[in-house]
């Protein structure tokens, strides 16, 4: 059999065991490790197993995971995002569309210290929902500006699928968080333009909020200036060179625990809950990651990378149209496979591609995060519009009409940063 048809029996196998319910870890383990089996015999491929297992959950750089997943859990559980929903509000609130550009906002900067797309959606949707409900926005509007402010937490840093990104790379995480940081302000910038379009053509949806007195907006921006400093030091830091990507998550962790504990939200107990679920999600994400490492050996093994590429160079075709072709199959991969898997199932293929026509691994990387960050609220089961649909009760035909804007505003983006790499990496190339 050539590369390409084991391949093809690999991921038509890998997807036949997804549709069957097996979580997707599990399923790259089982289709890896029979792949190779099948090849050169059951002990090899299990010897394989466990030298991947060991060595990769042992790594001194995989250390950054469980610390940011911590400092985010203690964040969430600091009440925080009320009080920068509370703290974007006076500022944007009394304008038309204002709450919904709040909304956004604030999950820009709940995304900076929480790091999970999916954590922020779900956060924000019992946080402003409400809120806009009681001024009169139309649920759509309401719902629509959440799921894609929601998709900030894996662009912004810090961000758990930039660490996972860098890594499989042997990319620089402190520049590959600085280069997230650009496209997130312009992210932003985006998705309020939408938000104000579309109440200039339908003024009823999105009605001014009351307006904020500025001693009012003073003291909310005073009760979220902690963590703002804490963002301000961890990135900082990174940026000047004072610490590494692994220190800046201890550092971040222990001071998003400070500031919990000072906001006196952090019983025993909800120590103990944060430190169980890092814990656990952790060992999901290392059960995934060993997964994709698997079924990447299987691909090398039967050298489909390599035949990829050599399709690529004999096609002929533009290393852009190239770059466009791997974005399309993004959003295709997005509407039935949550962002870690996608990357760590596909970067070991697409990579060597990328790097062999000469493109940055560090623009790269944020072109992958956004054609994620795309697939999240893609119809018609991107994931942020699952976990608001279900949080909300909310019909998919309304959120899927309504959340069309912001996939062309996210469109849009990722074209501006394919045409202009510079506005992703001109930050890592002023660092120390």
């Amino acid at each position: 059999m050539s590369s390409w048809d084991m391949a093809l029996c690999a991921f038509g196998a890998l997807a036949g065991i997804l549709f069957a319910g097996v979580p997707v870890g599990f399923a790259m383990i089982l289709v890896g490790v029979g792949g190779i089996a099948l090849l050169i015999g059951p002990m090899p491929a299990l010897g394989m197993l466990a030298q991947l297992s060991v060595s990769n959950t042992m790594s001194y750089e995989l250390s950054v995971v469980p610390m940011f997943i911590l400092m985010g859990n203690f964040i969430a559980r600091s009440g925080i995002a009320s009080d920068l929903y509370a703290a974007c509000n006076g500022f944007v609130g009394h304008r038309r569309g204002g709450l919904a550009m709040a909304t956004v906002l604030a999950c820009g900067g709940f995304a900076a210290v929480c790091g999970s797309a999916i954590a922020t959606a779900a956060t924000f949707a019992k946080v402003s929902y409400p809120s806009m409900l009681r001024y009169g926005y139309h649920k759509g509007l309401a719902s629509a500006s959440i799921c894609a402010g929601g998709t900030l937490g894996i662009l912004i840093p810090p961000s758990v699928i930039m660490v996972i990104y860098g890594i499989m790379t042997s990319t620089d995480i402190a520049r590959l968080f600085m280069a997230g940081v650009v496209p997130g302000i312009l992210a932003v910038a985006l998705y309020a333009v939408t938000i104000r379009l579309i109440v200039w053509r339908r003024p009823e949806v999105g009605p001014a909020g009351t307006r904020v007195p500025w001693p009012e907006r003073l003291r909310l921006i005073a009760k979220v200036g902690p963590v703002v400093a804490l963002f301000a030091l961890v990135m900082g830091g990174l940026y000047a060179g004072a610490f590494t990507a692994t220190e800046a998550s201890g550092i971040g962790a222990f001071g998003a625990f400070i500031f919990a504990l000072a906001r006196r939200s952090m019983s025993p107990r909800d120590f103990l809950d944060c430190a169980v679920e890092t814990a656990r999600l952790t060992a999901t994400l290392f059960l995934i990651l060993i997964g994709a490492l698997v079924f990447s050996n299987l691909m090398n093994f039967i050298r489909f990378p390599a035949a990829l590429q050599d399709l690529v160079t004999g096609m002929g075709v533009g290393r852009h149209t190239v770059v466009a072709a791997i974005c399309a199959l993004y959003v295709v991969l997005g509407t039935f496979f949550e962002e870690l898997s996608m990357i760590l199932l596909t970067v070991p293929i697409f990579f060597p591609i990328v790097k062999s026509l000469g493109f940055d691994p560090i623009w790269f990387g944020i072109v992958i995060v956004m054609v994620v960050e795309l697939g999240l609220i893609s119809p018609p089961v991107g994931m942020n519009l699952f976990v608001v649909q279900s949080t909300l009760g909310l019909p998919s035909g309304l959120l899927f009409r309504w959340i069309t804007p912001f996939v062309v505003a996210d469109v849009l983006r990722l074209a501006l940063i394919v045409a202009f790499p510079a506005i992703a990496l001109t930050l890592p190339r002023l660092m120390n």
